[in-house]
């Protein structure tokens, strides 16, 4: 939403004179009036196969990377320099899982609380330690999830740059 305003006088727009406000609506909808070269953002490369689960990931974690990494790979969201994130990320699943787990264990046991709480020794009732360390654990997966559009949210943020990189330009097949 745009904010206008006066400042000293002179009518501004998100901070912004009124004709750089102007300057940047026309430059979107006329294009490159000045034909300057546009720069480019140097882009990483993107991996030729979809990669085998690091050494150090075992359990929950390989399996998360298994099951991700080739949906990932197929769109071009996973490249070299993301297997560190994207590890981070499987390791996160990888701490969560076992909590959710035992939680459900331990709501099976304890139909009145789920399994939630637990008696402190005054006798009063608190959040049992495992259920904040899931919800944290799910904070943090939630978070390196986002990076990689693995949420809906996400995935509208990140489908803008897919779909311009997957999309065939204008000229695509013209040249044989």
């Amino acid at each position: 939403m745009l904010r206008c305003r006066l400042h000293r006088g002179r009518e501004q727009v998100d901070g912004r004179s009124r004709s750089e406000a102007e300057a940047g609506v026309s430059q979107a909808l006329e294009g490159n009036r000045g034909h300057r070269p546009i720069p480019q953002v140097p882009q990483p490369d993107v991996l030729r196969e979809v990669p085998e689960p690091p050494g150090y990931l075992s359990g929950y974690a390989r399996d998360e990377l298994l099951r991700v990494a080739p949906s990932l790979h197929r769109i071009g969201c996973l490249t070299v320099l993301d297997l560190s994130c994207f590890a981070v990320y499987c390791t996160t699943v990888g701490r969560w899982m076992p909590y959710e787990e035992l939680l459900a264990k331990m709501a099976a046991g304890d139909p009145a609380t789920a399994g939630l709480t637990v008696r402190t020794g005054t006798g009063s009732l608190t959040q049992h330690p495992i259920y904040r360390v899931a919800v944290q654990s799910a904070s943090d997966m939630l978070k390196y999830a986002a990076e990689f559009g693995l949420t809906p949210s996400a995935r509208t943020r990140v489908a803008g740059g897919i779909a311009a990189a997957l999309a065939p330009g204008k000229f695509d097949g013209l040249l044989g």
